[in-house]
């Protein structure tokens, strides 16, 4: 009932809106495809639901006298993107991910976890200091991919693609083709514990990749892992919000229920969001001794107020079967710094709000405390009546996220408790009690202190946004 609620209220608004510009209603009547009439979709969507709309004088109800001046507003933009663009308030601090899309039907592939992929996600450092040379190292290998087939595994380093030595300048194109040969390298630490006389040699190896439609589970890593005292600690390593796998998940909470788990390492570090409803489940796994209190809140911008809501803690999914609570008061987040966001941070910062332990180990988490949703060009701005003409659709952010106190993810991201940064020469494999992330947790757990530890080998860090999809960083309602 709430999203039938949410759609008739953004058909009033936008009915609303029509009704106030109804000089511009035929501005593309009889017109087949043509850029004004995406630019058209793209003004009167944004104008009815943007959360910043009130931040954006473009974007005013009034901003417009005469069916010439929209017209000519529309046409001084050479392309939908560029007026899309133009629309988003302090895009380089405040709405990074808004976005815009030619073709709807990847973006509904994207969400439901359908991609066309090779199965790595890798991160970037300099072959030295100040160098614009690179080297890769593979940091997760998706189950039962290209790259999974081919055996390749996390913690593989590449210095060149093709045959081609990696630098600033080239990594982007080399590695967005959808087919390519990384040849592999070792990492010599030349015997020392500096990093300034480390070298990475290409040994011959090399591996072809080639992009297919792939569908990921998220729940990459689920086991128990059984402590010298015989704790019993659930892994779980959880890599998208989907929603089509919410049962699965449950289904993992309840093979740790029957385990007796009784303490939980919740490894979000690759994590960049999803579904709202769906982060509010796994608040629900984690504990249960919340039931009915709110998890979180969305709020709206200020003409969908009605749209405001509350996402409780609750024993059951929609649609599946009853919850399986673990009732912790005490759980640890692993997070990275350009992959934990969105319904990741949601989690940590509503669960924050209870006196729920929540240990965060890893890095400052991105720091994106909005949720968007899809629109289409039609009355309703759903998939109902669709324009025919074109496959546009935007995912604008629409509501604030915060938790029961009203506090909002900061946009500097969530600071962990226990520092702790991934080194790509010394990555560990995912799921060992050894691997650096883990192994803090386990640490703590068993209560031998927390250490300190050294987050400055990261000097040569270069962050190379292109190879992280953009709904990696997203959260969106259904």
């Amino acid at each position: 009932m709430k999203n039938l609620k949410k759609i008739k209220t953004l058909l009033i608004a936008f009915v609303v809106l029509s009704s106030t510009t109804s000089c511009f209603e035929d501005l593309d009547d009889n017109v087949s495809f043509s850029s004004t009439e995406v630019k058209d979709f793209v003004w009167k969507g944004m104008n009815a639901v943007y959360l910043y709309k009130s931040e954006i004088p473009d974007l005013a109800n009034d901003r417009f006298n005469s069916n010439e001046e929209y017209s000519q507003y529309l046409n001084s933009f050479t392309s939908p993107e560029t007026l899309f663009e133009s629309l988003k308030y302090l895009p380089e601090s405040v709405d990074r991910f808004s976005r815009i899309v030619d073709n709807y039907f990847d973006l509904q592939n994207q969400q439901q976890g359908v991609s066309l992929s090779n199965g790595i996600e890798f991160n970037f450092e300099r072959v030295s200091e100040g160098s614009n040379e690179l080297y890769c190292a593979i940091t997760l290998v998706l189950n039962n991919s290209v790259a999974s087939d081919l055996g390749l595994q996390r913690g593989q380093i590449f210095r060149a693609v093709d045959g081609i030595n990696l630098n600033v300048n080239n990594a982007a194109a080399l590695l967005s083709q959808d087919s390519y040969t990384l040849n592999f390298a070792d990492y010599d630490d030349n015997g020392t514990p500096e990093i300034d006389d480390d070298i990475i040699n290409l040994n011959g190896n090399s591996a072809t990749l080639t992009r297919e439609q792939y569908t990921e589970n998220p729940v990459h890593i689920a086991q128990t892992i059984t402590l010298e005292d015989n704790t019993k600690v659930g892994y779980l390593m959880y890599n998208q919000f989907n929603a089509s796998f919410n049962n699965t998940l449950n289904n993992v909470f309840g093979d740790f229920q029957a385990d007796g788990v009784s303490e939980l390492v919740l490894d979000l570090r690759y994590n960049g969001g999803g579904s709202v409803q769906t982060a509010a489940y796994l608040g629900s796994m984690i504990t249960g001794q919340y039931t009915g209190q709110v998890y979180s809140k969305l709020f709206y911008n200020e003409n969908l107020q009605d749209n405001n809501e509350d996402f409780l803690f609750t024993t059951s999914i929609a649609g599946g079967g009853t919850i399986n609570s673990l009732n912790l008061s005490r759980v640890y987040v692993l997070t990275t710094n350009l992959r934990t966001a969105s319904a990741s941070e949601l989690v940590i910062n509503s669960l924050n709000a209870y006196p729920i332990d929540v240990v965060v180990i890893g890095e400052n988490t991105v720091g994106k405390t909005q949720a968007s949703i899809t629109i289409y060009d039609s009355p309703s701005l759903t998939l109902e009546n669709v324009n025919p003409n074109h496959t546009y659709a935007m995912q604008p952010l629409v509501a604030n996220s915060t938790n029961v106190n009203d506090e909002l993810v900061p946009p500097t991201g969530l600071n962990p408790n226990i520092p702790l940064s991934e080194t790509l020469y010394n990555l560990g494999t995912l799921g060992d009690i050894n691997e650096p992330l883990l192994a803090a947790a386990i640490a703590d757990i068993m209560g031998t202190g927390r250490m300190f530890y050294d987050t400055t080998s990261n000097l040569r860090f270069v962050k190379m946004e292109f190879h992280i999809n953009s709904l990696d960083q997203n959260m969106y309602i259904d």
